[in-house]
């Protein structure tokens, strides 16, 4: 299958939903217009929606027809926008290009960032509860968004990573921060997809599996693109992992061997759904799409 026409296509049903939600934004007269604005700035900035697409391939591979995916999938979106501009800020990351644009504290100020991430963030749980499915589904949803974006993930594993800044991490704790600062969000986005079509148990433990693997193969290759990339192919600042002395895998592997464990981890990840019909075509494909990706 042409997996660029698949992504193009899904990114546009993502996109076109974003759409709607930010001119709805537009029409919330309690909401402040300098905070509309901050939050349709990065979320309408582009990006690959790798996210919600993956949730909707994993909701197409188990037997899931509708449109009903869309919000719950769009809706993932919010939550990674408001973690790229939080990641972003002075007190993180402290980045000056995201998607090929300023980041939103260098055009709107760090506290304006800080709370239009914040209103993303909340407003993804809304679009959620308003989605047309079985409210047990629903709390399922929430549940599994909650720890895969939470402490015990995204939030957690992004906090590990600048505790050990400076600091030569064990093997360990660099597989704990990619994990969870990347990992845990991609297999809760294919987690979620695989709930919203009511998926059995052992196609959901096989999802599971996928996810792992591929979520933590995505950012093993963000570190090997920091190196190789340009700002130009990954819309931000590259050699920002070195500068930093963030732990990455060619730091702890080097770029070789790096290469190698993403290589092998993809492999996990098509191995974890071999017995899945034509319908998991995509998630095949996109997985060996992240080996080979360059943004």
């Amino acid at each position: 299958m042409d997996i660029t026409r698949y992504i193009k296509d899904k990114k546009k049903l993502i996109d076109s939903f974003l759409k709607i939600y930010t001119d709805r934004i537009e029409k919330r007269a309690e909401c402040p217009a300098r905070l509309r604005e901050a939050m349709t700035y990065s979320l309408m900035a582009g990006g690959k929606r790798i996210r919600p697409v993956l949730s909707i391939a994993a909701y197409e591979a188990v037997g899931g027809m509708s449109n009903d995916i869309m919000p719950v999938a769009a809706s993932l979106e919010l939550i990674h926008t408001y973690s790229l501009i939080h990641d972003d800020l002075p007190a993180m990351d402290d980045d000056d290009l995201r998607r090929n644009k300023p980041t939103n504290h260098r055009v709107f100020g760090e506290a304006t960032a800080i709370l239009a991430g914040d209103a993303l963030l909340t407003d993804a749980f809304s679009i959620i509860a308003g989605a047309n499915a079985a409210p047990e589904i629903l709390i399922s949803v929430i549940r599994e968004l909650s720890h895969a974006c939470g402490p015990e993930g995204m939030v957690g594993g992004q906090l590990v990573d600048m505790m050990l800044e400076g600091k030569r991490a064990e093997k360990r704790e660099l597989i704990y921060i990619h994990k969870h600062k990347t990992g845990t969000f991609i297999r809760g986005a294919i987690r979620i997809g695989a709930i919203m079509a009511n998926a059995s148990s052992a196609k959901l433990n096989a999802l599971t599996k996928y996810g792992e693997t591929a979520g933590l193969a995505f950012q093993v290759i963000d570190d090997i693109l920091d190196i190789t990339g340009t700002p130009e192919e990954t819309g931000k600042t590259t050699g920002s992992d070195i500068a930093k002395s963030k732990n990455t895998y060619p730091s702890i592997y080097g770029l070789k061997k790096s290469k190698e464990i993403a290589e092998g981890l993809i492999n996990d990840s098509l191995a974890a759904i071999k017995d899945f019909d034509a319908k998991a075509e995509p998630l095949r494909e996109l997985a060996k799409y992240m080996l080979e990706r360059r943004n």
